[in-house]
């Protein structure tokens, strides 16, 4: 008898999935290899940035109070007595009618409070003249002003990203506390199966999943050890779904998650003691999306279906395996768009369709990438986001306010809002 299988809301599996995810610990690492890790310690200022005032500009460091009066018809001379580079100081403080030429991040010289810019000056022989006053501080970087001492810069749980390294790097950060990083597995199933390499056969298909998900892995930094395929054997595909299980932190297989008579899935599942925590999804596609628990780890059931099978890593695994590293936005970050061309079948589903955003000068308008079935590979490829188009009776026309999930985004967000 098939299987009667009662669909939840997307939000409710993905709610369900991030309540079963557990963390692994933390460990200290170089800098240098902490692009893509999650915080496991926030970034807490050493110092004052910038630790002295500085000049923003290149220009003449001088006393406001020797700028009063200067204009057009009343141009003020100044007499140069030195000069000052980044990574050094003045050898004393200036006095009336003083000024040094002052670089780029230079620290200011005592007594002055203002930076005249070089193109605010006409030069003469022994200095420059100037035709407007300066204001206490104007042009200045102050001692302070980016971040102060013992002040939390980036909480813990952040994705380390190139901005986040020169913020390490700033305060001294040589080695970092972050989360540990967890292994995973990826076993593609199915007899139809051939290798990247095999020559094309009648009634078989290659194998795009396997290779899909250790991209996507590898974008996330996840290292991941792979089974290879495996044909529709029932203890077969149990054991190496055991063995699997036993040598990584979870485990992502493609195919099998279905009600066919060769989808054995659910049954490996029984067999092990796992439970199930939803097999059916209200959405399109992947509408067969099953993930499972067995002891502390998650196995993700994708769909044997291309396109099916990178949503479902997309909307399930990747914010999973995020939590598992502590990351506090582990989500698709999400914008609105404008529909760019009708999308008439009606769906009882919600349908999350493969499209290109873009911005134009009337707005961001997203478009499908071209045929979007489950099986579909070209729109994977073509696509930059995941066009949202709720159940309903009917479809969408060109013009309506769509919401869209973007692809790829090094940032993501903290809720889920779909």
């Amino acid at each position: 008898m098939v299987e009667m299988r009662k669909p939840i809301q997307v939000a409710e599996a993905v709610r369900l999935v991030m309540e079963h995810c557990h963390p692994l610990g933390v460990e200290t690492i170089p800098l240098e290899q902490a692009y893509g890790r999650v915080l496991a310690e926030p970034i807490i200022a050493k110092h004052d940035v910038p630790s002295f005032d500085r000049s923003p500009y290149d220009g003449f460091a001088v006393r406001s109070e020797d700028t009063i009066g200067a204009s057009g018809a009343n141009r003020i001379s100044f007499k140069v007595i030195g000069e000052i580079g980044a990574g050094h100081v003045a050898d004393r403080g200036i006095g009336q009618g003083e000024a040094y030429r002052i670089m780029t991040g230079a620290q200011i010289p005592e007594n002055a409070d203002a930076v005249v810019m070089l193109e605010q000056t006409v030069e003469g022989e022994n200095g420059f003249t100037i035709r407007k006053p300066f204001s206490p501080g104007e042009n200045f970087s102050f001692k302070g002003e980016d971040a102060q001492k013992g002040e939390v810069l980036i909480e813990a749980g952040t994705l380390v990203h190139p901005g986040t390294i020169a913020l390490l790097a700033t305060f001294g950060y040589a080695e970092v506390e972050v989360a540990r990083r967890p292994i995973a597995g990826i076993l593609s199933t199915g007899t139809e199966l051939l290798d990247v390499a095999d020559e094309l056969v009648p009634g078989k298909i290659r194998n795009s999943n396997g290779p899909m998900i250790v991209a996507q892995l590898t974008r996330m930094g996840i290292p991941c050890k792979s089974y290879g395929m495996q044909a529709d054997q029932l203890d077969a595909c149990t054991a190496i779904v055991e063995k699997a299980i036993a040598e990584t932190d979870f485990l992502i297989t493609t195919g099998g998650v279905s009600v066919g008579d060769y989808d054995y899935l659910p049954a490996i599942y029984e067999r092990l003691g796992a439970k199930v925590l939803f097999n059916k999804v209200a959405m399109r596609p992947g509408s067969v999306t099953t993930v499972a628990v067995l002891g502390e780890k998650l196995l993700f059931g994708l769909s044997g279906n291309p396109s099916a099978c990178f949503t479902g890593f997309e909307l399930f695994t990747r914010p999973a395996v995020l939590n598992i590293m502590g990351g506090t936005a582990p989500y698709m970050p999400h914008m609105k768009a404008v529909l760019g061309e009708d999308f008439t079948k009606p769906n009882p589903f919600t349908r999350f369709i493969r499209a290109v955003w873009e911005m134009t000068p009337e707005g961001i308008i997203a478009r499908p990438a071209g045929f979007n079935k489950s099986n579909a590979v070209s729109s994977i490829a073509r696509g930059n986001c995941l066009l949202v188009l709720p159940s309903g009776t009917r479809g969408y026309t060109k013009g309506m306010e769509v919401d869209i999930l973007l692809i790829g985004a090094e940032q993501g967000v903290k809720e889920w809002v779909l």
